[in-house]
């Protein structure tokens, strides 16, 4: 009898917010995974911006034990996932470690964007799919149209679906008996040498890196020597372990196993997620399939507030790029901020957790630019470059045609709001392709979208729209050919590279005005009048002055002829003119600060 009869490896999926990480606390209550003294609520939620936030940002897996109702003790292994769009890529992680996924659907809400989406994840990996119907102690909760929608949009029978409620503890014995029983053992398990896959890894300071594995094949111990099949890197195994859920050092991890490696890799660079660990001295010859190439889609600059910090931030975005694949950065330097790094990451949500994660967990006080998309500029010859970094554009006139990013949305919101959200749509220069009905109340869209146009406000406007009930899923879609420019905000002539950006040719006029003004308020007195002034190329489209000092020169006049005081004024032009041209302006910097907090 193989000793994997009894396990089985399973994921939570659903859309943001339906109550997947409720529903694991239950679980680890029912299976006696976590003392009841010292259970919290979102208790697999380990760090605070999770707790915070009330979202999952990381993958949390868990080791439980289960006593079935045939008489057997089952090892499971539970990975809570997150929902959120940004962190998709977590999600195809987790599964891709697991043989069968739990699809949770909100008893009130239904099917929306991203439990489609996830649900199309788990399909495509070859997964066993339990649909549980969640929250069904509301007083909204609409059953009926629940299990409708279960069979129309993801072709899932009916009768499959787990009524239950992660709050009120109810349904929870049905969902691990629907695991035990519909989940297959795990797979692979009879290869004959050791194969492990990598889906996480995190920086301890104390013991280096420790690297998060499901085991497919054979076992690993302490004072075995392991082997990264990517890069051929050899290691000595420090300690193996699973998650209770804190980590809990065992003897060996064996077939069918998720659990931790620590090795005695230093170097966060060298343990790629995606990749297969197997023994040194008897290595397996093929890898397990790992994972698609995660591809950042939103750029932006980190800078340190102080200059010294630059190391430490450094380091910081050396640590948080170990444990998040689709993070990446590289070095980059503005006349304005200094030395900093240009960062790339999947989405606004996944920039904003990664910035405040430096903020807190390594306390650097950091600036970040504009966020950008890369663009594919098209130069006369036929010559392709990729520009992340509106710095890095050519010269305007060697450019054939720049090529834009888009995204194809799923939309699904209340019909009351359709028309709002096609003005919306019409606004950020999208098409909508495709409506389709999903039930008397609500509609989903399919749409295309430039992606540089959804980057800032559009999922707030979605959210404020349809009061709460819009929800949006993308991916990413062709490049096409659009009119766009580099506009450069200038400050008494002279480029500041920090403001420059990249805009359609016909918002260029507005998005220049809103900028010369936000920085004539933030930008303190000069001594001269300075002129602020958007431009995009050597065309100036909009402008503003920055206030300038006054000495109240006629003062002590007493009445007497006006030309005294007209010769007292025209002495403080001249001044004034003469200082403007040997003049430099100080842009302090917490004016880039509030310029680029407010964007």
């Amino acid at each position: 009898m193989p000793l994997t009869k009894y396990t089985r490896n399973f994921c939570i999926i659903a859309h943001v917010d339906h109550g997947k990480t409720t529903l694991s606390d239950r679980i680890l209550e029912h299976t006696n995974t976590v003392a009841m003294r010292v259970m919290t609520d979102q208790h697999l939620d380990s760090m605070d911006l999770e707790k915070e936030r009330g979202i999952t940002i990381k993958s949390h897996p868990v080791t439980m034990t289960y006593r079935a109702k045939d008489g057997h003790d089952y090892k499971l292994n539970l990975m809570d996932t997150p929902g959120h769009v940004d962190f998709s890529y977590e999600v195809s992680r987790s599964l891709a470690a697991c043989e069968g996924a739990v699809l949770l659907i909100d008893a009130a809400q239904g099917v929306e964007a991203q439990t489609v989406a996830n649900a199309h994840l788990a399909f495509a990996q070859k997964l066993k799919v339990i649909p549980v119907i969640n929250k069904i102690d509301l007083p909204s909760a609409n059953l009926e149209l629940c299990t409708r929608q279960l069979e129309d949009i993801l072709s899932i029978p009916a009768e499959e679906a787990i009524l239950a409620s992660g709050k009120a503890g109810i349904g929870i014995e049905d969902i691990l008996e629907a695991v035990v029983n519909r989940v297959p053992p795990p797979r692979w398990a009879t290869y004959p040498q050791l194969r492990c896959l990598v889906f996480d890894s995190l920086y301890d300071s104390y013991r280096g890196c420790i690297a998060y594995v499901r085991v497919f094949s054979g076992t690993i111990k302490a004072n075995d020597q392991m082997m990264l099949m990517s890069n051929g890197q050899k290691a000595d195994v420090k300690e193996v372990g699973v998650f209770m859920p804190k980590m809990t050092k065992i003897a060996s991890l064996g077939a069918g196993d998720v659990g931790y490696i620590v090795s005695s890799i230093k170097n966060t660079s060298d343990v790629k997620t995606g990749d297969t660990i197997t023994l040194a001295a008897r290595p397996a010859t093929e890898m397990l399939p790992g994972y698609k190439e995660v591809r950042p889609m939103v750029f932006c600059g980190l800078y340190p507030l102080e200059s010294d910090d630059y190391e430490k931030l450094k380091a910081a975005l050396g640590r948080l790029r170990l444990n998040d694949a689709a993070f990446v950065y590289s070095s980059e330097s503005s006349l304005a901020l200094g030395f900093g790094f240009r960062c790339g990451f999947l989405g606004l949500l996944h920039m904003e957790i990664i910035q405040e994660r430096i903020r807190r967990e390594h306390d650097v006080d950091i600036i970040s630019t504009y966020p950008s998309v890369i663009y594919h500029v098209i130069k006369h010859g036929g010559e392709k470059i990729d520009v992340d970094n509106p710095v890095n554009m050519p010269d305007p006139g060697t450019i054939e045609e720049i090529r834009e990013p888009t995204i194809r949305a799923s939309i699904i919101l209340p019909n009351d709001s359709m028309g709002d959200i096609l003005a919306l749509i019409m606004e950020k220069r999208g098409v909508c392709e495709h409506t389709d009905t999903l039930d008397q109340n609500r509609v989903m869209l399919r749409c295309v979208l430039p992606l540089n146009e959804i980057l800032v406000d559009f999922n707030d406007r979605l959210k404020s729209i349809t009061h709460g009930y819009g929800s949006m899923d993308y991916e990413l879609g062709d490049y096409i050919a659009s009119d766009l420019v580099k506009m450069d905000i200038m400050i008494n002539g002279d480029p500041v590279d920090a403001f420059s950006c990249i805009v359609h040719r016909e918002k260029a006029d507005a998005k220049g005005r809103q900028l010369c003004e936000k920085l004539a308020k933030i930008i303190p007195p000069q001594m001269f009048k300075v002129a602020i002034q958007a431009a995009i190329g050597g065309k100036i489209i909009a402008r503003d002055n920055v206030r300038e000092m006054r000495k109240d020169v006629t003062s002590k006049c007493y009445g007497g002829d006006i030309s005294r005081k007209r010769k007292l004024l025209d002495k403080q032009k001249e001044g004034k003119k003469k200082m403007k041209q040997i003049g430099k302006v100080s842009i302090p910097p917490d004016a880039f600060i509030k310029v680029l907090q407010n964007d």
